[in-house]
Formats: structure tokens, C-alpha cells, sequence
């Protein structure tokens, strides 16, 4: 069983930064993909970017890319997302999600709230 939490949203102006962390407790996160999603006013749950257990391997939606950064501290069991230039359309909630042993993310956090304000 992996639980994940999400830290780090709240409210930015648009063209600022914030970082959004998923922690696990349980089964650690260090051995499994993982990826961050977001789910807009009105809109379904996004994907945005992923990242593979080692970090040799990420990948990003096309309206994120350059703009938000994945990483992952396997030593901390945590994954990151740095957003910079943030812009009124990326408010959401923000959930991380992990893949074990699945070729689906199977195990979700409960979200995260990003507020940027124009």
C-alpha cells in the first residue's frame, strides 16, 4: 500500500513560481514511476508530467514544457514539480500518482490546490 500526500500549493500572481511536493508513506516511492496530473475548474484530470524511478526519464504535456521541471529525491521518497511562469489557466488542484507495479498509476494523493491570480 502506498499513501501519497501532496504539499506546497496555494496562491501566486501569474508569472510566479511554485514548487508542489509528493511525499509517500507506506511502500516507498523511490522503486515506481510517478507523475502529476491536475484537474481545472470544469475541465477533466490532466496529465502534465511523469517520471521514471531512476530519473532518467521524464516526460511533459506540450502547454508545460519549459515552464515546469519534474524531479525526484529518491533519498527523501519525494517528487517534485516546479512550475515557473505560472499563468491564470494553470489553477487546479494538483495530484501526483504513482505506478506499482501497474501499468496504470494506481495509487492517487488527494490533490493539492494551485491558485494563480491574474
Amino acid at each position: 500500500q502506498v499513501q501519497l500526500v501532496e504539499s506546497g500549493g496555494g496562491l501566486v500572481q501569474a508569472g510566479g513560481s511554485l514548487r508542489v511536493s509528493c511525499a509517500a508513506s507506506g511502500r516507498a516511492l523511490s522503486s515506481y514511476p510517478v507523475g502529476w496530473f491536475r484537474q481545472r475548474p470544469g475541465k477533466e484530470r490532466e496529465f502534465l508530467a511523469s517520471i521514471s524511478w531512476n530519473s532518467w526519464t521524464t516526460d511533459y504535456t506540450d502547454s508545460v514544457k519549459g515552464r515546469f521541471t519534474i524531479s525526484r529525491d529518491n533519498a527523501k521518497g519525494t517528487v517534485y514539480l516546479q512550475m515557473n511562469s505560472l499563468k491564470f489557466e494553470d489553477t487546479g488542484v494538483y495530484y501526483c500518482a504513482a505506478r506499482v507495479n501497474s501499468p496504470q498509476y494506481n495509487y492517487w494523493g488527494q490533490g493539492t490546490q494551485v491558485t494563480v491570480s491574474s
